[in-house]
């Protein structure tokens, strides 16, 4: 078993312990086990992640995160930086996952889409750490709405994250923290990571769905991949 494969299963033991919300249904018409954590996509040892919120149906389905009608706008706008054109296959958008992490604040679906709790997502934020922090080789995180952002506010200075995102420049500006992660033997690690701030691109975010993909594409400018 590989260093992520033991990482998956013990989110899993976790998510097993003790009852959350999980949205059941969803995991039945997908034929998965709703324990099992749908991690992360893509390329650990690539230099940019995108980070979302929580997994949505299609992403449950597709065992990915990020590939719903959002999660396309992202792959779409990827895929245009880096071939200078748009795709309407399924198969080309895949070949994001090549270049980029694909990952959220919780690996599972919540009912309802309703963002989970603070505690549900204390649970399961030691296995977010450790994935960021040990697995992935990068050290750029486009963050994807307010509940992805601000999910790394352990990792600022006193008041730092909630301070930058009170900016009006907060999509054009960058934020540096130490992320943390606590190894096997107890030790604690820690990583810098800069992370670059965008409005979460569904349809129902009526102020910036229309505006997302030249966001992103302005983003994508601004960091190495």
């Amino acid at each position: 078993m590989s260093d992520i494969e033991v990482l998956i299963s013990q989110v899993q033991q976790e998510a097993q312990r003790k009852d959350f919300p999980i949205d059941i249904p969803v995991y039945k018409s997908a034929k998965l086990e709703p324990t099992y954590p749908v991690l992360f996509a893509g390329n650990l040892q690539s230099p940019l992640c995108f980070f979302g919120r929580d997994l949505g149906r299609d992403e449950v389905h597709a065992r990915q995160p990020l590939i719903g009608s959002a999660g396309k706008l992202v792959r779409q706008g990827f895929y245009q930086a880096i071939h200078k054109q748009k795709t309407e296959s399924s198969q080309d958008l895949q070949t994001v996952c090549d270049r980029i992490l694909l990952t959220n604040t919780v690996p599972y679906k919540p009912p309802g889409n309703k963002a989970y709790s603070t505690e549900v997502k204390k649970r399961f934020r030691p296995f977010i750490e450790k994935l960021l922090v040990f697995h992935w080789q990068g050290s750029q995180i486009i963050t994807l709405g307010t509940e992805a952002f601000k999910w790394f506010t352990p990792y600022g200075g006193r008041g730092e994250v909630n301070k930058f995102w009170q900016q009006s420049d907060r999509y054009e500006s960058k934020l540096i923290v130490d992320l943390r992660a606590t190894d096997d033997m107890g030790m604690e690690h820690q990583k810098p990571v800069a992370l670059l701030p965008l409005p979460h691109p569904s349809p129902l975010n009526q102020t910036y769905y229309a505006r997302f993909p030249q966001m992103l594409q302005q983003r994508l400018k601004e960091v190495d991949f």
